[in-house]
């Protein structure tokens, strides 16, 4: 089994920042991709953007420039650093991964998701 945790979720002022978490646990051989996308009440979940085990990033229009994507192989922790927040960021983030396991299966998992608040 593979689990993803995430954390670092809250409230924050519009403009304010916040860094999100997400550490990879289990039976994890590899991980290729990793990434965020995040879900607003009445909204379809959306890709925010990812990254490669090469460190390459790939970001959504509305956030580029505002958020970054790195990762820490050794610890499988993917991170999302968010400034410049404004209200419409607000949403339910969700990390997800791409994971060889040691039973030589490969899928994707998603974390149970951390809350984002932005406060006009």
């Amino acid at each position: 089994q593979v689990q993803l945790v995430e954390s670092g979720g809250g409230l924050v002022q519009a403009g304010g920042s916040l860094r999100l978490s997400c550490a990879a646990s289990g039976s994890i051989s590899s991980i290729t991709i990793m990434g965020w996308y995040r879900q607003a009440p009445g909204k379809q979940r959306e890709l925010v953007g990812t990254i490669t085990s090469g460190r390459n990033t790939n970001y959504e229009d509305s956030v580029k420039g505002r958020c970054t994507i790195s990762r820490d192989n050794a610890k499988n922790t993917v991170y999302l650093q968010m400034d410049s927040l404004k209200p419409e960021d607000a949403a339910v983030y969700y990390c997800y991964a791409y994971v060889t396991t040691t039973m030589g299966a490969y899928r994707g998992y998603w974390g149970q998701g951390t809350q984002v608040t932005v406060s006009s």
